[in-house]
């Protein structure tokens, strides 16, 4: 008798595993910095990233989509702040990742304000540098160091990692929109064929639309204060660019849960 019982703890033990494992909902986390989710993330505030729109075109019922971008990050300060460790004791196997970093990278190595920059590339490259804002010692590596970590460590969970190029600023040369596809995009691209992830092209995207669609002067007021972040409009733009580049992706399942 006494077995019997052990026996039918441990199969509904079992069981109930089983079943929250059959049942468990997939999670969507964002990652990146200000331009995914500026501030609080509430279309209160007057500038706005893509992140927080991005979630009115997914049927929640499939998928719940986290945004955990934060401000002034970059895609080494965003793991060493602690913050990749959080997702990932949490991320499963069914679940997405998708990230957008590179417009603090380019930023100083060990500067007293931030010290958030990667060395420019997509190489093994690294130097040690004293870190006075975490005031410790630290090895810095590439921009591509970073993202390949985070794509590794998701696939290591089971997850779907999609790499999106970073937003383009408000920059014009000739009357088109100066583009990065010699440095970041270029980087973001790279990482995601050499790890086999999924790529979103967005700086390229939204070049495009902003070069035949909306023009310089149109363009300008989607940046109302510098050359860098949107409005809540510029954001409702660039999100339907992220769904876009999600539905053009082959074999990615994540299409199956936008809204019909």
């Amino acid at each position: 008798m006494k077995k019997y019982k052990i026996f039918l703890f441990l199969f509904v033990v079992i069981a109930a595993f089983a079943f929250t494992q059959l049942k468990h909902k997939p999670v969507l986390y964002i990652i990146g910095d200000s331009t995914v989710k500026n501030g609080d993330g509430k279309s209160k505030n007057l500038l706005q990233g893509w992140g927080s729109f991005i979630d009115t075109y997914f049927d929640t019922t499939k998928i719940t989509v986290e945004n955990d971008a934060i401000g002034g990050r970059s895609s080494r300060t965003f793991i060493t702040e602690g913050r990749w460790d959080k997702i990932m004791e949490t991320l499963q196997k069914g679940d997405y990742v998708i990230m957008q970093f590179g417009h603090n990278d380019s930023s100083p190595l060990d500067d007293t304000a931030r010290a958030r920059g990667t060395i420019k590339g997509i190489g093994e490259d690294s130097v040690a540098t004293y870190n006075p804002i975490r005031k410790m010692n630290e090895t810095v590596h590439t921009y591509g160091w970073y993202m390949s970590r985070y794509v590794r460590d998701a696939k290591s969970k089971g997850a779907v990692p999609i790499v999106c190029s970073p937003i383009p600023r408000n920059d014009w040369k000739d009357g088109k929109i100066a583009r990065a596809n010699e440095s970041y995009a270029l980087w973001a691209k790279q990482i995601a064929t050499r790890e086999g992830a999924f790529f979103i092209d967005l700086h390229n995207m939204i070049s495009d639309v902003y070069d035949t669609q909306y023009g310089k002067e149109k363009v300008a007021t989607f940046f109302p204060n510098e050359h860098t972040h949107t409005n809540k409009e510029g954001a409702v733009i660039n999100a339907e660019k992220v769904v876009e580049g999600i539905q053009s992706l082959k074999h990615c399942k994540l299409k199956n849960c936008l809204k019909k």
